[in-house]
């Protein structure tokens, strides 16, 4: 089926996200994608300034990926991971151990984020069960703290997000405070854990930026105190690096930029540069040990059918590639640059709380949006594709935008948001 009626014909049978399908305006209909371009069947093309939620961060359609893809798809595009390996899975699962800090060895791969942090907090929980520790099934997570929108995941989100608010009372409890970051919320998490440290598993954290809660920023300071107070408690320490990962925040991982290394970390989004889904759950040497036994039931006891997919590794791999072949690191700090000088004005607009910028995240943060669909639909008219939320206009574009295509973003939010009453 081509032209319009694909789109007519497949409307009333689809579920959006994050959609109120009752009022909802009518999605647009996608083509193409090239480089950080978007095209639309109506024949505009936009300029992709979120990158699909941050994941094609070598822009749309890579040559070098898109021939891994290829290549790997007439060898074998699927394999069970269940009493069987490939080359593909255990070269990334070798090169993500190389390229991560410390003893961070062990991968476990699978399709999703939120099943990435599924899968960290069964092992921080199971870690603890193989100890002997059975008390320990709590975890310490953060307000303005996003993890995923599994049963699991949303149980360590903020509590007063709205979009999983509604589940209140229905998700396990966890201990949710603010992050350490001055003194009196340190002396908090102090009090907390002193109290109920013997039921705790884990700290769970986005490093550096928490992003879906409002791309709200921490210093490295931080990510330290946490890792000296999970050490003084002895709880482990889970590093959620779904989107700060692979370069976005300045560094390959966010958690360079503080020297520390987490117990576990979690990977995915740009993880296969946007093309195929694929993540993975990272532990530590001590952690793995935790599960070794004669004992079959101290195995993790996880699986997902498609975990490791020989064609998702891949495409992770030729991510890899040009991570190592390209200079990604350089793009993202020109990125931050001219993304600081081309919405500082945005400053002196009188709706603008704040504006930050951090590696290749740009955010515009406003006081409140009261039409988000007319905010929306005009930037739209600037040839865009930006996707504000709460009160948050942001960018994250492809590490390889162009200086023009970066402007052409900047430029329309400033224009757009200088209309605002």
């Amino acid at each position: 089926m081509t032209g319009p009626d694909w789109r007519e014909a497949g409307l009333s049978h689809i579920w959006l996200p994050y959609t109120q399908m009752h009022t909802a305006s009518p999605p647009l209909p996608a083509t193409t994608t090239a480089g950080c371009r978007i095209h639309l069947a109506d024949g505009r093309n936009l300029v992709d300034g979120i990158a699909s939620w941050w994941t094609a961060c070598h822009g749309y359609n890579h040559p070098h990926i898109r021939q891994a893809a290829i290549d790997q798809l007439a060898r074998m595009p699927h394999v069970m991971l269940g009493g069987l390996v490939h080359e593909p899975a255990l070269r990334l699962a070798r090169r993500l151990a190389d390229l991560l800090p410390g003893d961070l060895e062990r991968v476990f791969f699978s399709d999703s984020g939120s099943v990435a942090v599924e899968v960290a907090i069964k092992m921080a929980m199971q870690y603890w069960l193989n100890r002997g520790q059975k008390a320990r099934t709590r975890l310490v997570a953060f307000r303005g703290g996003y993890h995923g929108d599994t049963l699991a995941t949303m149980a360590v989100c903020d509590p007063e997000e709205g979009m999983h608010s509604l589940f209140a009372g229905i998700l396990p409890q966890h201990f949710i405070t603010d992050l350490p970051s001055d003194d009196q919320a340190t002396a908090a998490l102090e009090r907390l854990m002193e109290a109920e440290g013997q039921h705790v598993a884990a700290i769970l954290v986005e490093p550096l930026v928490q992003g879906a809660g409002g791309m709200l920023f921490h210093d490295p300071a931080t990510l330290r105190r946490l890792r000296e107070i999970a050490d003084r408690h002895g709880v482990l320490l889970i590093l959620d690096e779904i989107f700060t990962g692979f370069g976005r925040t300045g560094t390959m991982f966010a958690c360079q930029q503080a020297d520390i290394v987490p117990d576990i970390i979690t990977l995915s989004k740009a993880l296969s540069g946007g093309t195929v889904p694929l993540a993975a759950t990272v532990a530590r040497r001590h952690v793995f040990a935790a599960f070794l036994s004669d004992d079959p039931m101290r195995a993790l006891m996880h699986g997902p059918t498609f975990m490791a997919n020989p064609l998702a590794c891949a495409c992770a791999n030729a991510s890899l590639d040009l991570f190592e072949s390209e200079p990604r690191l350089e793009q993202v700090a020109a990125i931050g640059m001219q993304m600081r000088d081309e919405l500082a004005p945005c400053r002196h607009l009188p709706a603008v709380r704040d504006v930050r910028v951090l590696g290749a995240i740009g955010v515009v943060e406003l006081e409140r949006i009261s039409d988000m669909n007319r905010l929306k639909a005009r930037l739209l008219d600037q040839g865009v594709w930006v996707r504000p939320f709460r009160t948050i206009v942001y960018l994250t574009p492809a590490f390889t935008i162009t200086k023009d295509e970066l402007g052409h973003l900047t430029r329309a939010i400033r224009t757009v948001l200088a209309e605002a009453p």
